[in-house]
């Protein structure tokens, strides 16, 4: 038998061919496989990507973060409240405050009270707010009502920064106020009224009140008695000072403010010293730095009614 050798290798070619051609399309199949997984798992990690940027951008709800910004705010909340219940008091005339009223003159402590008259005005008032400020002394304001119409916002920075506003009357015209006990008293109230609105504090009451030229002597001194009795009668205090720069009567030099300084608290330990913030009181302002560190070096210190009116 004759053996065909040309047939068996065409054979075995074919075989190999088909063989080659199983293991070619197999790793076709599989690399095609593996393509699409790794399209699936990069198209994944992109939609991933994008979904986590995208809630990066979102405010969700969630209930533990709103509750920290709620306590948080809450926090906040009572921090400047509490600011406000130091800074912005209201003052109470208690029979405690009547009687150290009374006693304001007798301490064995060295203590000045830093007292305005006739303000707010423009031109002076915020200079002495600035200074009083910068020393980190609380002072008292007897405002006029006229003058607190005009200049609210100047009445409302005093109160906002820790000062004492107290009343001095709406008109500081003698014959005005000085007519009847009446007017006294309308006076006050009228300048109260101002005073309310100004700092928008509806239930403030200043429960003190300085006359005009004093409460004592002159061609109205039966009056003013009269209107101390009934102005007590409305839990409503007086004070006068008992030292003073005459900035109001006549000094006009630094020099001589603070001469008359030195004269009228040599030998006090409580002082409440009469100045003036009108207008036309600039030289005041300009002495002040002078008159606080006197005042300072002769051992006082300084405060104003609210420790006495609560």
């Amino acid at each position: 038998m004759k053996i065909d050798f040309v047939e068996i290798k065409t054979k075995i070619y074919k075989k190999k061919a088909i063989v080659i051609s199983i293991i070619t399309i197999l790793f076709i199949i599989l690399f095609s496989l593996l393509g699409i997984k790794a399209a699936e798992a990069y198209n994944k990690k992109l939609i991933t990507a994008k979904i986590q940027n995208e809630y990066q951008n979102i405010e969700l709800p969630n209930v533990q973060q709103n509750i920290i910004e709620e306590n948080v705010n809450n926090i906040q909340e009572k921090e400047e409240t509490t600011e406000n219940v130091s800074i912005n008091q209201i003052p109470v005339y208690s029979e405690n405050a009547k009687k150290k009223m009374k006693e304001i003159y007798i301490s064995d402590q060295k203590i000045a009270y830093l007292t305005f008259d006739d303000g707010p005005s423009q031109t002076v008032t915020p200079q002495i707010l600035d200074l009083l400020k910068k020393e980190n002394i609380k002072a008292t304001f007897f405002v006029l009502g006229s003058r607190v119409k005009v200049n609210p916002d100047i009445v409302k920075r005093e109160y906002e920064e820790g000062h004492y506003i107290a009343n001095h009357g709406y008109t500081h015209e003698y014959s005005k106020i000085y007519k009847s006990v009446d007017n006294v008293i309308s006076e006050y109230n009228k300048t109260e009224k101002e005073i309310r609105k100004a700092i928008n504090v509806d239930e403030y009451e200043s429960h003190l009140f300085r006359f005009p030229g004093g409460s004592n002597g002159g061609i109205y001194a039966k009056l003013k008695s009269k209107a101390k009795k009934e102005l007590n009668k409305k839990n409503i205090s007086f004070i006068d000072w008992n030292a003073l720069t005459n900035d109001a009567a006549g000094a006009n030099t630094k020099k001589k403010l603070i001469k008359n300084l030195k004269s009228t608290v040599k030998n006090k330990n409580s002082v409440v010293i009469l100045m003036h913030d009108a207008s036309n009181k600039i030289l005041t302002y300009e002495t002040l730095p002078d008159v606080i560190k006197y005042l300072r070096e002769q051992g006082y210190s300084f405060d104003n009614f609210y420790t006495i009116m609560k």
